[in-house]
């Protein structure tokens, strides 16, 4: 008999453990995937392409219906789990039905952030963090409102897209100095925001939300400066916060997330936890890949490969921000010893900086153009001895460059930014093995 195995939450974290879990340990639990959005899982990084118009909800769904069928999964979606009892070994959804469980995950995800602010409960005043989120600013989109969007990170910059792309008029309001300061450095950051202006976005850095003024809905964002923004509504994308509250009401130890070892096991005996909620030797890392390879490593944990350990993840950003090519990974400012190869092409708008030590590489930037990012982050992941990496690189050199793309499309310079960094490390020269 299958073993109940029930998954809280029905996003992309919990999707890609069910899939893991189907190729390595097909038929040994009896899956439940309980989820509190009334759709079937998907992609959350496509959500902003939807507001603008490029892409239709229900084409970023991850599987269809019958792809969970087929593997046995009982899905509930448009439930709420509201608690979970440790000792009983049982959940209770919000229509006080209750589920028994053998092992639980939780993949609660994140829920966004609002400031708190006086006006922050106005009419107007929304977040951007799932579909129904987007249904909502569709409409004010649609109306051509003026539309001032809190956060300067990769949420912030994405709702602001959506909503020009679908007509609003927009602000995008930053209380740090550049743009996506978490991802890249000042130089790359200042071209993303030259980019993203061009497509109609005002953009405002240091700009501290004082107060959202209006009677009853938003009329106006005021700054703490003393600057005064006329609004029609306000969109809060200044963060997330780890979905805790289910493992803390149950007695499982949590601190910013719900804390797991490297078994993706909380402190609760055969209770795991992965993705956005979870918390791995003190990080939190809020983005998919990690989440992936969390999948990944569960599984085969769940699949009773008990070696399977998750040692962390090397943070890595390879998206379209604000319809603008942006990938970062690694220690991209650079630590004390390293050095740094930069090519910056303003006219063509792209900007590549990598950060080299002790002949490895530690980092990049990328923006404008991120056809070699998974070569970088290969090279950025790889742990083998230097001198494997350099005959690798050099083969990799002598038989023409990887990239789906080649040279095409690629500036003079830029096509000759890959032998510099083989140079730098060695690979442009005959070392000894």
């Amino acid at each position: 008999m299958s073993e109940p195995l029930v998954i809280v939450g029905n996003g992309m974290a919990a999707a890609r453990l069910v899939d893991e879990l189907a190729k390595v340990a097909l038929g040994r639990y009896a899956i439940a995937v309980i989820g509190e959005e009334p759709r079937l899982a998907y992609n959350r990084v496509l959500l902003s392409s939807v507001l603008a118009g490029e892409t239709a909800s229900h084409d970023i769904e991850l599987k269809p219906a019958s792809w969970w069928r087929d593997r046995g999964v009982t899905l509930k979606y448009g439930c709420a789990v509201t608690e979970v009892d440790v000792g009983r070994r049982e959940l209770k959804i919000a229509n006080e039905e209750s589920v028994a469980f053998s092992r639980l995950v939780l993949a609660t995800g994140s829920t966004p952030l609002r400031l708190n602010v006086p006006g922050a409960d106005l009419a107007g005043v929304n977040t951007f963090r799932d579909s129904r989120d987007v249904d909502l600013l569709l409409t004010l989109a649609a109306q051509k409102k003026r539309v001032v969007v809190v956060g300067g990170g990769l949420l912030g910059l994405e709702a602001a897209y959506g909503l020009a792309k679908a007509g609003a008029t927009v602000t995008l309001i930053h209380l740090m100095d550049r743009l996506m300061e978490r991802q890249l450095d000042a130089p790359a950051a200042a071209l993303l925001k030259s980019l993203v202006e061009r497509k109609g976005i005002r953009i405002l850095l240091e700009a501290n939300t004082a107060r959202i003024e209006g009677e009853r809905r938003v009329e106006g964002v005021e700054l703490t400066d003393g600057r005064k923004l006329e609004a029609d509504a306000v969109i809060f994308a200044a963060g997330i916060r780890p979905n805790i509250a289910l493992a803390r009401d149950a007695g499982i130890p949590v601190n910013r997330g719900i804390v797991v070892d490297d078994h993706l096991q909380t402190g609760a005996q055969d209770i795991f936890a992965l993705g956005e909620c979870a918390e791995h030797r003190g990080i939190c890392y809020g983005l998919v890949e990690p989440a992936y390879e969390q999948g990944r490593v569960l599984a085969q944990h769940l699949a009773g490969r008990l070696s399977a350990n998750y040692s962390g993840s090397v943070v890595a950003t390879n998206l379209k921000v604000s319809g603008v090519s942006v990938f970062s990974a690694g220690d991209f400012l650079g630590k004390e010893g390293s050095e740094s190869i930069v090519l910056t092409d303003i006219k063509r708008g792209t900007y590549k900086k990598l950060v080299i030590s002790e002949g490895r590489l530690i980092g990049a930037v990328l923006v404008g153009e991120t056809g070699d990012a998974l070569w970088y982050l290969e090279l950025i992941r790889d742990t083998h001895h230097l001198s494997l990496l350099r005959r690798r690189l050099r083969r990799a050199r002598d038989s023409g460059w990887p990239g789906r793309c080649g040279d095409i499309g690629r500036s003079r310079a830029s096509r000759q930014f890959r032998p510099a960094v083989l140079e730098r490390l060695g690979a442009g020269r005959n070392p000894q093995p």
